[in-house]
């Protein structure tokens, strides 16, 4: 599924990633840039804490007009936080959130030119469709007439024509998502934030609310922040992915970069759910490394790290392009067992142990697979569909 997303990524998207210099130590600095279009929203060194928990740990982020940017990331993370500092329901305890260069300071939510839409959608339960949609304006003391035909043309950008008298208690779940929505694009703010707008609907609605997301932010040109802990939704809807993990932020980039060139054995299991092997180093050459453990050989792309011979790695290899034989058809490969085989969601997911309790993943399309569980196996992988991770030091 995840592969089949990216491919309709590629051809439907493009922009540049900057991947982010390491220091003198050789960190990765915890700054990621996406360049091509004029910057709507800064978060610069970004920390929080409630009590004596840090829940933000010095993020900092650029986004830029027209993205469509996600923060990924298990419960807990900080993903929220951080989207209540930028509306401006929290503030950070140090760092600065820059809206088009200004300093937004302790400035409150209504004076930012940013909306939130919520995973509850919070509209208001005694009001129909065309005055929750109108509230906004209203408050602004916008002119009848113009509220008019701006809430006429807001549904029918949503598709919710005809729907004005409707309560929210009339509506399904998808076209009350629609409707708050619609309020918060209502006033043209420069960026539409989306705490997990998603998370309670049902999987047939929930993707086709995600297409018309997309949908809504590429006519109307408008940055969104959205928060979800679904890897195939960030995929599916993403311009920039960025993947948080405690307090930080681990990964920034396209769907194909982040699911092709994890940086962390961490963001290689979450995004897509990789192979996480450990390996010593025992040859170089310009394009490839081999690595060696107690279980094989395997081979990985070099790309920009600093490998030598004898150091301690690890890699990570998707569990769809893992080979399975039953003699060996290259130098490199690990002997294994089938322990398990099952049929998940269109895919045939195989387990086979190497001993010691570990455990590779590897998926198939479809149902057909000559092997049986207890025979012994070769596994193999093209150097190229493997890549070092974790290479960064301790932060």
């Amino acid at each position: 599924m995840v592969e089949c997303l990216l491919n309709l990524y590629e051809k439907n998207n493009c922009f540049e990633l900057h991947t982010p210099e390491r220091d003198a130590c050789g960190n990765m600095e915890n700054e990621w840039k996406v360049h091509e279009r004029p910057v709507v929203l800064e978060l610069r060194n970004i920390t929080k804490s409630f009590g004596d928990t840090e829940v933000l740990r010095g993020v900092s982020l650029t986004i830029h007009e027209g993205e469509f940017v996600t923060l990924l990331g298990s419960s807990g993370c900080g993903k929220t936080t951080t989207l209540r500092i930028i509306a401006g329901l929290e503030y950070p305890d140090s760092g600065e959130v820059l809206l088009e260069g200004k300093t937004m300071g302790d400035q409150a939510p209504e004076k930012r030119n940013v909306n939130t839409v919520f995973q509850n959608y919070a509209l208001f339960p005694h009001m129909d469709v065309y005055h929750n949609i109108a509230y906004g304006l209203k408050i602004r003391k916008v002119g009848k007439a113009e509220i008019r035909e701006r809430v006429t043309k807001m549904l029918s950008l949503v598709q919710l024509e005809g729907f004005e008298k409707r309560m929210p208690s009339e509506m399904s779940g998808g076209q009350r998502q629609r409707v708050a929505i619609a309020r918060a694009l209502i006033n043209n703010p420069r960026v539409l934030l989306l705490d997990e707008p998603l998370g309670a609907l049902d999987l047939q609605l929930r993707r086709q609310m995600q297409h018309e997301l997309k949908r809504l932010q590429k006519k109307l040109g408008i940055t969104f922040i959205y928060i979800t802990h679904d890897q195939e939704e960030a995929i599916n809807m993403s311009d920039v992915i960025v993947v948080m993990k405690d307090g930080r932020f681990e990964q920034a980039g396209s769907p194909t970069e982040i699911y092709d060139h994890p940086k962390t054995s961490y963001v290689a299991e979450f995004v897509g759910a990789a192979n996480i092997l450990k390996g010593t180093v025992v040859s170089v050459d310009a394009d490839t490394v081999i690595l060696k453990n107690a279980f094989g050989t395997m081979a990985c792309k070099k790309e920009q790290f600093p490998v030598r011979e004898g150091d301690h790695l690890t890699l990570a290899v998707r569990s769809e392009n893992i080979s399975v034989w039953r003699e060996p058809k290259s130098e490199q490969w690990l002997p294994g067992t089938i322990k398990e085989k099952s049929f998940v969601g269109g895919m045939l997911r195989i387990v086979v142990s190497l001993g010691d309790e570990t455990e590779v993943v590897i998926s198939r399309q479809g149902i057909n697979f000559n092997y049986d569980i207890g025979e012994h196996v070769c596994l193999e992988w093209s150097a190229e569909h493997a890549v070092l991770v974790d290479m960064e030091a301790p932060r």
